[in-house]
């Protein structure tokens, strides 16, 4: 049985992660952070933006920043040549 999430990567699916800072609703002056990561789109970023959009609609902190890192996880193959053989008994 193969994988939700290796199916998801073969449909071109990579990991992206979200550094996502925030206002504390009581202390507005004061910063936090949160980390996010799942499975998504580049560069539309449809599962992130939907996330971003349940966290202005249900959360208090409002948003102050987002940065995003996004990485293919399958990849072509990267060969180097060997220019010599070393046999051990």
């Amino acid at each position: 049985m193969v994988s939700k999430e290796f199916m998801r990567r073969i449909e071109g699916y990579g990991l992206t992660t979200a550094h996502i800072l925030y206002r504390i609703p009581d202390h507005p002056g004061v910063l936090q952070t949160f980390v996010w990561q799942e499975y998504d789109l580049a560069p539309r970023f449809p599962v992130l933006t939907d996330f971003l959009s349940f966290w202005e609609r249900e959360l208090d902190g409002p948003l102050h920043s987002v940065r995003v890192a996004h990485s293919h996880l399958i990849k072509p193959a990267e060969f180097r040549t060997v220019n010599g053989v070393l046999t051990l008994h």
